[in-house]
């Protein structure tokens, strides 16, 4: 009872430079004494807030990084958009091309070839979509960036030259130099033995590695190369591939471009890729929820820590308001307990999520979870999103107070000390 008056008696000395609320809250949360019950429920609730959101930062890191390495390596190395040439002639796919230049949303537009091929060697085969690229395509495909053997100008500059990827390397057994057998289905010619699908030798000129699923399906030559084994006319004009700064804003795009486009057909990256992207998002949602769950659950050990602490110290209460407290007051004494723990785990769980994630590849090592041929997580900070759930960690917590603290304000002086 004393401590108390005492407590009273500094907060209103110093209630110029602090509220008395906000002092007398500060005060009852960094007390070691009390109920141990209550201080047991008290750091379970910041413990369970910690551990919730250092997985919430570490899941919500690495799910970004995968995404961000999905769309680096398979986005990058297919167009965002492609425009067929159709019936149009040369020169109106050039005026396009230079129309799209000028969104804000492009990046780069280039020339651009595609057919469905098989890759035949003595050991194997295999079906790819082969693209034909022309020299305008150097700044357009970050395919440069993965060639891990051989020379990507050779690709474009000579004639039936291939760059395949590492997995099909292995599988056709073929290597840098080696010759492949490149057959068109969907080109064929007529011979007195019947159809024939188009087929020329290749040579290997440079093989990628990306590390996703994209290496299976893809190979890459020069435009005309693709445009003689197709057997088109040397007059057809070319498709035209659009990049976008950033792929995920193709809808902005394809509405600030309607003018544009309308009179020509396209398509875009989610009609092959769509589908894996809208999965790892639906997966990272989902993963989210489940692990905001364990924040709900230490939000709602605040609500029992205080409700009890209210009930424990319902005689302090009602000496505080015989003393001057208003019922405001009393309500904001609890609010900022409660507060406390809250903010005391979103830093805590914070922190540790930060540094978690950036050190989880090294982490894993340690305890002996090497990935598969040392494919190490990827990792990026989304600053905006981490903010939010942190923010959304104090509303939660904010939001657990209000009916202990409200309980708190209903004491009645004159009940509770009737018999003191």
């Amino acid at each position: 009872m004393l401590l108390l008056l005492n407590t009273f008696t500094i907060s209103v000395k110093n209630n110029m430079f602090q509220p008395v609320s906000l002092f007398i809250g500060l005060r009852y949360s960094r007390s070691s004494k009390g109920n141990a019950f209550i201080s047991f429920i008290s750091f379970f609730s910041i413990a369970g807030i910690a551990i919730g959101l250092m997985a919430l930062f570490t899941v919500s890191s690495v799910m970004n990084g995968f995404e961000n390495s999905l769309k680096t390596n398979m986005l990058g190395l297919i167009p965002h958009v492609e425009v067929s040439a159709g019936k149009n002639t040369a020169t109106q796919m050039g005026t396009l091309k230079t129309d799209l230049e000028q969104s804000p949303y492009v990046d780069h537009v280039s020339l651009y070839r595609h057919g469905e091929a098989i890759l035949q060697t003595n050991k194997d085969l295999h079906g790819v979509l082969l693209q034909g690229l022309y020299n305008d395509s150097g700044s357009l495909y970050k395919i440069t960036d993965k060639i891990v053997q051989g020379d990507w100008k050779t690709v474009l500059n000579k004639n039936y030259n291939i760059a395949i990827s590492r997995y099909l390397s292995r599988k056709l057994g073929v290597s840098v130099g080696d010759k492949l057998r490149v057959i068109m289905p969907n080109a064929s010619t007529y011979t007195p033995l019947g159809r024939v699908p188009s087929q020329r030798l290749f040579k290997v000129a440079a093989i990628y590695e990306t590390g996703s699923e994209i290496d299976m399906a893809l190979a890459f030559t020069s435009g005309a190369s693709l445009q003689r084994v197709l057997k088109l006319d040397k007059n057809t004009a070319p498709n035209l591939s659009v990049s976008l700064h950033e792929p995920f804003e193709l809808d902005e795009f394809i509405e600030a471009s309607q003018r544009i486009l309308q009179d020509h057909n396209y398509s875009d990256w989610r009609s092959t890729q769509g589908t894996l992207f809208a999965a790892v998002a639906m997966e990272k949602r989902i993963m989210s929820m489940l692990l905001a769950l364990i924040v709900l659950v230490a939000v709602f050990n605040i609500v029992s820590a205080l409700t009890m602490m209210v009930s424990e110290k319902q005689g302090e209460v009602a000496i505080l308001q015989t003393l001057g407290l208003t019922p405001s007051q009393v309500q904001k004494v609890f609010m900022v307990q409660g507060l406390y723990n809250g903010v005391i785990g979103t830093a805590i769980g914070a922190f540790l999520g930060v540094i978690f994630s950036l050190y989880i590849n090294e982490l894993l090592a340690l305890v002996g979870l090497n990935l598969l041929a040392g494919i190490e997580l990827p990792v990026k900070f989304d600053i905006l999103s981490l903010v939010i759930i942190a923010f959304a960690s104090i509303a939660m917590s904010f939001l657990a107070t209000l009916y202990p603290a409200r309980k708190a304000a209903k004491v009645k002086p004159a009940e509770v000390l009737r018999y003191e």
